[in-house]
């Protein structure tokens, strides 16, 4: 292995042909409104090393999904004024067919109206920011039971462990080491020592088993509002409002599902609209109440101006069970 690529004996007139990848399906989309692919899509990215997705050098953005159809791997590239998908896999129609949603087509930041300075002018320096929907349930609802009270590397750290070791390769020619996520049936059968050796206590580990049991009702919250989907969610023990929130910011793009029960969130938006550090999820909601309809894009907004309070107190320590 040299500069990360694998020396062939005998150079590349050895004989040993290279294997060619087949080229992927193709679908260009253009934006009715300026569009930034890191803001948008940003939120799926699930720590630096997710092995679900990749931010490159030149901007374009992979990312390898379990869709309805199967595992399937997505580029996509921004070229002028047009958005460029590029798909392998089983997956891949079906990932170009949800890509105008995925860019935030089915999003409309006109009807948002700023009701602070810091909100509009945050507003004014993102224009390209849009609201993603994956029309996915499973990918987003997995990880962020694994974000449940622990620090966001722990949380990270199990899901990049879990999805490498029992995920699939993503098709096409992504980049190295990129992985599907493993299927519901994979996540049922994994043994009791690994989510140990992953940090994942018995809590966080039980409520996906929950979860994947019922798959097929989970994924079909897409068709549902936000709110029931919300409300089918919560119907697995160990799944709440923040965790619902989270996963139908992503799924659905709701624009209106502002999550409660976070350790940082109320503080931040309570800071920068009141000067409050000290706020809960009450004051936070009723900070929050004038953009009612629009309150998890205001939240966005509040968290791209940069104005949060100096911290005061340690990080919270960072646990790895697997050690025990």
């Amino acid at each position: 292995m040299r500069g990360g690529h694998v020396a062939v004996p005998g150079g590349a007139s050895g004989g040993v042909p290279r294997q060619a990848v087949a080229a992927g399906k193709v679908r260009t989309v253009v934006p009715d409104g300026p569009l930034d692919l890191g803001l948008v899509l940003g939120p799926l990215r699930r720590g630096p090393g997710d092995p679900t997705f990749r931010a490159m050098p030149d901007g374009s953005v992979w990312r390898a999904c379990r869709t309805p159809a199967g595992a399937g791997t997505l580029r996509v590239s921004v070229r002028g004024a047009e958005v460029r998908g590029e798909a392998w896999g089983p997956g891949a129609e079906w990932l170009l067919e949800q890509l105008p949603e995925l860019l935030g087509a089915a999003d409309d930041p006109s009807v948002f109206v700023p009701r602070h300075r810091l909100v509009a002018v945050a507003r004014h320096r993102r224009p390209g920011l849009r609201l993603t929907r994956t029309g996915l349930v499973l990918e987003s609802l997995i990880p962020s039971i694994l974000e449940q009270k622990v620090t966001t590397d722990e949380a990270y750290r199990a899901w990049r462990l879990l999805v490498r070791k029992y995920g699939e390769p993503a098709p096409g020619p992504a980049p190295g080491r990129m992985c599907v996520m493993p299927d519901a049936g994979t996540w049922r059968v994994i043994p009791s020592w690994e989510w140990h050796r992953a940090g994942v206590d018995n809590k966080r580990a039980s409520t996906i088993l929950r979860a994947v049991r019922v798959a097929a009702r989970m994924e079909e919250a897409v068709r549902m509002s936000p709110a029931q989907a919300q409300a089918r969610l919560e119907v697995v023990p160990g799944v709440g409002p923040w965790t619902s929130a989270e996963v139908v910011q992503r799924s659905h793009g709701a624009a209106d599902a502002v999550t409660v029960g976070d350790l940082h969130l109320p503080g931040i938006v309570g800071w920068a609209l009141a000067g409050d550090r000290d706020a809960d999820d009450s004051v936070m909601l009723e900070l929050l109440e004038p953009y009612a309809g629009q309150r998890h894009r205001a939240a966005r907004l509040i968290l791209l101006s940069g104005r949060v309070p100096a911290r005061r107190a340690p990080r919270m320590p960072r646990g790895d069970i697997g050690r025990l």
